[in-house]
């Protein structure tokens, strides 16, 4: 070809606008997008017994809403969701919180960007935190999580209290991930999409780091292509239109037509 090579920044604006024009929102409820995101968790096997928690800043000051306790991802539904204020009071809604999300007021109140939690024992992501090693990134699907997944070395026990919150909220810092040593992971993200996304491809990222451990030492991604690939990968409209692929799946595959006789 004899033409003049562009700009990658042209293929990104153009690309940008084509997202906004074609991938449309889908319009849910809190509660709706929350049990997808429950479903999602349940269906890439990141259930964890009752430990798996998942939470929304509520529009209400120092309360958020979560599924109440007693329940798994796999079996959420929006009308299992509770709205509780800073001391795990149900406000609305019927039910109690699990006593762990108590730490995620830390959270909420350290990073007003964050609208959303997702803690869980995900296997990988918990083979990691068993090692206590930190997510090292090596390939472009890991990217999301560039230089924005903190690691807290030491495990402060139960997070029942508020103690564990001060600990995690500290180490979690600007970041929307942290790995947990002797623990499990949480993500925040500036939407439950946001963090279901992440959630999901932490837990893909802790698969591939073991994996490929197998063959030698990691090599980490150029630093500068690593943070291209992070921001464009969590563009809002890849994000939500991702999250909206995985709830489909949650409903199972459609059959395809049959060929006309």
């Amino acid at each position: 070809m004899s033409t003049a090579l562009r700009e990658k920044s042209y293929f990104d604006t153009r690309a940008t606008q084509e997202m906004a024009r074609h991938l449309h929102a889908v319009p849910r409820s809190i509660q709706d997008t929350m049990a997808y995101a429950c479903r999602i968790l349940a269906m890439t096997e990141q259930e964890a017994g009752l430990a798996g928690q998942i939470s929304m800043r509520s529009q209400r000051p120092g309360a958020y809403w979560t599924l109440r306790f007693g329940l798994g991802f796999d079996e959420a539904t929006p009308a299992d969701f509770i709205e509780v204020d800073r001391d795990l009071h149900t406000l609305t809604g019927e039910g109690m919180a699990n006593p762990a999300t108590r730490f995620h007021l830390w959270v909420y109140e350290a990073r007003p960007d964050v609208h959303a939690i997702i803690h869980t024992h995900s296997p990988w992501a918990s083979a990691l935190a068993a090692a206590r090693q930190p997510l090292v990134i090596s390939q472009m699907d890991m990217t999301p999580l560039h230089d924005d997944c903190a690691f807290l070395g030491e495990w402060p026990g139960v997070p029942i209290a508020d103690q564990e919150g001060l600990i995690i909220s500290e180490a979690l810092g600007g970041k929307r991930a942290i790995i947990l040593a002797h623990h499990g992971y949480l993500t925040a993200g500036r939407s439950c999409e946001e963090a279901t996304y992440l959630s999901v491809y932490l837990e893909r990222a802790a698969r591939m780091q073991i994996r490929a451990q197998a063959f030698g030492p990691l090599t980490p991604v150029d630093d500068a292509l690593a943070r291209e690939a992070h921001d464009y990968l969590l563009k809002p409209s890849i994000v939500n239109a991702t999250f909206n692929y995985w709830a489909r799946q949650t409903h199972g595959v459609a059959p395809l037509p049959l060929p006309a006789a």
